[in-house]
């Protein structure tokens, strides 16, 4: 699978993404959308920008790239004005996501 650098964690060169791998739940005890403290109900539920890893919201990055992902978004913006328009994850971007996965949960 390929993504845009601009929306994957990848740390070597040829690496899988791993920022999704790497997310926590604010409480930082589970994965995130995976939570299982008092704020499980609306920490399992994303909709609106994300972070480049999908899994939380846009502005509360856990992974690695928290430092840059939780900065102010500076320049050009995407529709909703939460990412940088060339990292673009509203709502919106969904069908561009979908093009990317390939999904091998369904039977043939």
């Amino acid at each position: 699978m390929v993504h845009p650098a601009s929306t994957c964690c990848k740390t070597t060169q040829g690496a899988g993404c791993v920022c999704a791998a790497q997310a926590k739940c604010s409480c930082g005890k589970e994965s995130a959308l995976h939570c299982t403290c008092n704020k499980a109900s609306s920490e399992n539920q994303i909709s609106g920008a994300r972070c480049s890893c999908r899994s939380r919201p846009a502005g509360q990055c856990t992974c690695e790239r928290a430092v840059t992902e939780n900065k102010p978004v500076q320049g050009e913006t995407c529709a909703c004005g939460s990412r940088p328009s060339a990292s673009c994850t509203c709502e919106k971007a969904e069908a561009v996501e979908s093009a990317l996965e390939q999904d091998f949960t369904t039977r043939a």
